[in-house]
């Protein structure tokens, strides 16, 4: 699902659908502080929430959806939390794989896998091979990512490729760096949402989203599901994107 399935959406002809939605799964940590549960109580109710969200998205017009799974920012946390978040990924990958593709999801990954555990990067080349002919959603899960990263390694890969004359640095212009991303083929978020209440993108798709629409919802992402997706996308509906362009 590339970006040319995409073309009837443009700054003159902006869908009222959001047909990428990008989301922050912020909240965790306070949903299961709020209840007296150690913070990896609330991850694990979270991947609950991925599921009924992942579950929603075809219904609600929905074609990508791209969640932030773990931040290059987030190895700050504790050993425990770090372990039990990796864990976690562990188990989703392995327990959510025939569902996925039982949905037609197709998964793919991005962020800097070199950092990961050997296991957890074959788990994830498995399952993006495992539904990569599905065509129903196209699930992105951003593992490790940040924004910032992402898009110097893309620098680095066409300077690269233009000190080995392969490409003239003339060439190296807005479409080139989009397609060296990890997100390269895909298309802009439409609606980019931040659950909590916290109102920031910390990281998170800086070049794709520079037209976005943004929405900060206080629900913590564990209390999120389908309901709450599909008030936010009526909410996207009622919006105007001009994409810099008078209002008319």
């Amino acid at each position: 699902m590339g970006r040319a399935e995409f073309l009837d959406e443009t700054p003159e002809r902006p869908a009222k659908r959001a047909r990428h939605v990008a989301i922050i799964m912020d909240g965790n940590g306070r949903w299961a502080t709020r209840r007296g549960l150690p913070r990896l109580a609330g991850h694990r109710k979270g991947a609950d929430a991925v599921r009924s969200v992942v579950e929603a998205c075809p219904d609600l017009g929905v074609e990508v959806l791209t969640l932030y799974a773990f931040s290059t920012e987030n190895w700050k946390r504790s050993v425990e939390e770090i372990a039990g978040l990796m864990n976690l990924f562990r188990r989703y990958m392995r327990r959510e794989a025939a569902e996925l593709s039982r949905r037609g999801a197709r998964v793919v990954f991005i962020g800097d896998r070199e950092g990961l555990a050997p296991d957890i990067r074959e788990l994830m080349a498995g399952l993006e091979a495992q539904t990569a002919s599905n065509d129903r959603l196209t699930l992105v899960i951003a593992i490790n990512y940040g924004g910032r990263a992402e898009i110097a390694a893309a620098a680095r890969r066409l300077a690269k490729r233009a000190a080995a004359g392969e490409i003239e640095p003339e060439a190296v212009d807005e479409a080139a760096l989009d397609a060296a991303l990890d997100t390269g083929g895909l298309p802009d978020p439409d609606l980019l949402i931040r659950t909590s209440g916290e109102q920031r993108i910390s990281n998170f798709l800086l070049w794709q989203c520079a037209y976005a629409e943004f929405m900060f919802v206080d629900e913590l992402w564990p209390d999120f599901g389908r309901e709450a997706l599909a008030r936010a996308l009526a909410a996207y509906g009622a919006r105007e994107r001009r994409f810099g362009a008078v209002a008319i």
